[in-house]
């Protein structure tokens, strides 16, 4: 592979990165900690398009056991199954990893989150995790299971995992958590775009970008939504992870930003004042 700054030169426009027949996701594990996944519907619609769905490693966390057990078997929600379909047609060479989080109560609680962010992290050696969840501040009480959280996030960063996280769908009127804590992970609010590959950065309190908002399966699938937003930017970033996989953190947000900025840009004329004016 041709060096990745040479690459970036090769195609002028940063946002034709996203289109360069390699950033197809291959080589890069994606957790998506939410409500499990069907593979029966993803299989369907792979083998509708001719194409084999890979293996799904996955696991359910509960709140009051250290270890998780097997997700075989266990009947899983759709939001988790449009949030994989999501992902998996922006980047569909992806490895998808699913950590179950609400488990048989179909409630979820912070300490199951945290193990799920580990266990990611340590067995499945993910790159990207998605979190297309939320916890209101009340229900990290007392504090310290807020700062545990958020530690767990922060040890995601400069493990150089990249964190993306749904904002609060009513936003800013309302925080949620683990939204809350960007930086250091990204949290992604929806946007208006019809293009799947499209985004925006639209600094909003600790909100930083928007996605496209609407999914492709599922019964809630269009109904625009921060949930449908945050694995769209995953996705963007997984193919992106692709081209050069020893991408870091900060190194992936810069360059969102900067397509973000050619892409204004681009719509202007090229009349845009540089960075900084």
């Amino acid at each position: 592979m041709a060096d990745f700054y040479e690459l970036l030169l090769e195609h002028l426009h940063p946002d034709r990165l996203l289109h360069d027949p390699r950033a197809t996701g291959a080589g890069v594990r994606v957790a998506i900690i939410d409500s499990g996944i069907d593979r029966a519907i993803l299989k369907a619609k792979f083998a509708a398009q001719d194409r084999a769905l890979r293996p799904i490693e996955g696991a359910v966390f509960l709140p009051d056991q250290p270890e998780p057990i097997s997700d075989q078997g266990r009947a899983s929600a759709p939001h988790g199954t449009t949030i994989a379909d999501i992902i998996l047609t922006l980047a569909p060479d992806v490895e998808v990893f699913s950590a179950d989080v609400f488990g048989p109560r179909g409630s979820c609680e912070v300490e199951s989150v945290i193990r799920a962010l580990y266990w990611a992290m340590d067995r499945w050696n993910c790159k990207v995790i998605n979190m297309s969840l939320g916890v209101s501040e009340a229900r990290l009480q007392p504090v310290a299971r807020r700062h545990q959280l958020q530690r767990a996030i922060e040890d995601a960063y400069y493990r150089d995992v990249l964190v993306f996280a749904a904002a609060h769908n009513e936003h800013p009127l309302t925080r949620s958590y683990p939204a809350a804590f960007a930086p250091p992970l990204i949290s992604v609010d929806k946007g208006l775009f019809d293009d799947p590959l499209a985004f925006a950065y639209r600094l909003q309190e600790q909100v930083e970008f928007q996605a496209r908002a609407l999914g492709y399966i599922g019964p809630f699938a269009t109904e625009p939504a921060t949930s449908w937003a945050a694995p769209h930017l995953a996705g963007i970033a997984a193919r992106l992870l692709s081209l050069k996989p020893d991408l870091k953190p900060f190194e992936i947000k810069a360059l969102l930003y900067w397509m973000h900025r050619a892409a204004e840009k681009s719509a202007d004329g090229g009349q845009r004042p540089p960075l900084g004016k």
